[in-house]
Parts: structure tokens; C-alpha cells; sequence
């Protein structure tokens, strides 16, 4: 099946495919302090071992992160903080970070990105960096940024050149590091812009497994809101589009087709890189969880609950 044909044969619903519930096994999901303080346990939303992000915005302290890590992880979720280079000063305030984060919540995960602003705070401006310092050589596991659909504060000519290079030098060192690696990507609409990418990676040597960013059930002004805020590339347009049919403005967007498309693909084409979705609650971590439960990825007592 070419990408060709399988774009004119995308399902119609998440249930003609058959295996988006085997796609979204292994999730993860994305929480920050202040939305993680909504959820009274998160055991009773969340299958058991899904690996949690907590996305650091500028300007969040640390200790709100690293009690976020703990109340997490002590809920028995494998956390994976993000560090963002431009927002960290120096070695020395990177080593206390770690440390703290170890001895605190346990954690061996963590996000590596450039991060959200445009000039470093301090002696770091990319996850490259990081690495070579060489503070995350005990993590089990390392994840690093994708841009499906390029990222313009990187390649400021809208190519993909420098974000591709980017990615070439993180696969070279995975095969330095005992961590497991991945690559985890900004959220998308649009299916077959993230295969076309995921099948030039593959083509270009690039083995890293990706877990693909999900936009979970929102409103649809919330989701073009953070969508633009986030640089979200040419698959703006299919909230665009939707939002210029009036019966549809005042639904919720809910990401089932985009889902399917994937797994769907995924399981014609088992060597496909994307393995797994990464989603970001841009609705609610209540409103995702419901999601997921509904798709077949619920914790028993949730499924219980339902019925």
C-alpha cells in the first residue's frame, strides 16, 4: 500500500479500523503542575505504567515540578519531566535539577528539548547540549523533540535542514548511550504529513521509534488557540477548515480519525517508525482519559464504572 492509496482509503471512524486500541496501548500523556493539582489520583483515570510528562513551562519553579514528579510517581506512574535547555542557566543548576529529581521522585526519564523561549537564559540553547554534559548517563530512558512538520525558530528558511541534521547527531548518540531512546513530537491533524515524514526519517538512517503528538478531545477555538501558539504547521488548516462549517463550530475536536489513519498505516506497515501516541490534554486530562477509556485503553475500574 502506497501512501498514495492510503490517503484516498483513510476510515471513516475510529472503529473501521480495528486497530487504534492496539495503537494507543502505551500512551503517554503531558500534565503540568497546575493541571495535574485537578486530578484527586490519577490511578483512577490512567492504565497502569503510562509514562506521564511534566511539561515545564518558563518560569515554574522547580519544586513544583519535582512534587509534581514525586506525587506522580508515587502513584505508581513512570514520570518524565521535561528539561528545557534555554530556560536552565548552567551545568551546575542542571546537576542540582537532576539530583533533585532522583532523589525525590526516583526518576530515570526525561524529555530533552531546546525549550519555549527564544534566547537562552543561560550556557545551553539545544538538547544537544544536554547530552554532552553527560549528567543523564544513569536515566534509563531519553526522549528527544520531532517537528513533523518543521519548526521555523530552528530552520528559519521553513526546510526541515537543520532539524533534520539535528536528528541525525541524536541517533548517532543513541548508539553511545545505555538509555533508551525516542523521539517525541509536537501534536498534529493531519495523518499523512506525519507518515510522509516518518518514511523520510526511515529512508535517511534515522531508527529512533517516535511517539506522535495527539491533541486530545477541546474546543475548537482552544485547539487553533494553542495550535498557533505552539507553531503548529500546515495541518492548521483542518482545524481551519472545520471551523468555517457552523455545524461543527461548536462540537468538541476529537482526534479519532487522526488516530485511525495511523494505526491503520501502522499495522500495514509493521517497519513504520511511529510506535506509539504521546497526547496532549489540551481539553482536560479528564476530558482524554474519557477518550481513551472509550477506545479501548481504560483502567479497570474505569472500564468497571462504564459498564
Amino acid at each position: 500500500m502506497s501512501i498514495l492509496n492510503f490517503k484516498r482509503s483513510k476510515p471513516k471512524s475510529i472503529a473501521d479500523t480495528g486497530t487504534t486500541a492496539a495503537f494507543l496501548q502505551g500512551y503517554s500523556i503531558e500534565v503540568m503542575p497546575r493541571t495535574a493539582e485537578k486530578i484527586e489520583d490519577f490511578r483512577a483515570i490512567l492504565p497502569a505504567a503510562t509514562r506521564v510528562y511534566i511539561a515545564h513551562i518558563d518560569g515554574t519553579p522547580i519544586e513544583d515540578m519535582v512534587a509534581t514528579a514525586k506525587r506522580i510517581a508515587d502513584e505508581g506512574f513512570p514520570v518524565m519531566p521535561h528539561f528545557p535547555a534555554r530556560s536552565i542557566a548552567d551545568r551546575a543548576t542542571l546537576a542540582d535539577w537532576i539530583a533533585r529529581y532522583r532523589g525525590e521522585a526516583g526518576v530515570d526519564q526525561a524529555l530533552l528539548l531546546a525549550g519555549g523561549i527564544s534566547e537562552p537564559r543561560g550556557e545551553f540553547s539545544d538538547s544537544m547540549q544536554l547530552m554532552q554534559t553527560g549528567l543523564f548517563g544513569d536515566f534509563a530512558r531519553l526522549h528527544v523533540a520531532g517537528h513533523p512538520e518543521g519548526n521555523r525558530d530552528i530552520d528559519l528558511d521553513g526546510t526541515q535542514s537543520n532539524v533534520s541534521k539535528a536528528l541525525s547527531w541524536k541517533q548517532g548518540f543513541s548508539d553511545t548511550t545505555d538509555a533508551e531512546m525516542a523521539i517525541a513530537t509536537q501534536f498534529c491533524f493531519e495523518a499523512a504529513p506525519v507518515i510522509e515524514w516518518a518514511e523520510a526519517l526511515r529512508t535517511s538512517g534515522i531508527t529512533l521509534p517516535v511517539h506522535i503528538g495527539v491533541a486530545g478531545p477541546a474546543k475548537l477555538q482552544t485547539l487553533i488557540k494553542f495550535a498557533i501558539a505552539c507553531g503548529v504547521g500546515p495541518s492548521l488548516k483542518v482545524l481551519q477548515k472545520r471551523a468555517m462549517d457552523v455545524t461543527k463550530l461548536l462540537m468538541p475536536y476529537e482526534p479519532t480519525d487522526f488516530v485511525a489513519e495511523l494505526a491503520a498505516y501502522k499495522a500495514a506497515h509493521p517497519e513504520f517508525l511511529v510506535e506509539s501516541a504521546h497526547i496532549f490534554p489540551l481539553g482536560g486530562i479528564n476530558a482524554t482519559a474519557d477518550w481513551t477509556a472509550t477506545h479501548g485503553t481504560a483502567p479497570a475500574r474505569l472500564r468497571a464504572s462504564k459498564g
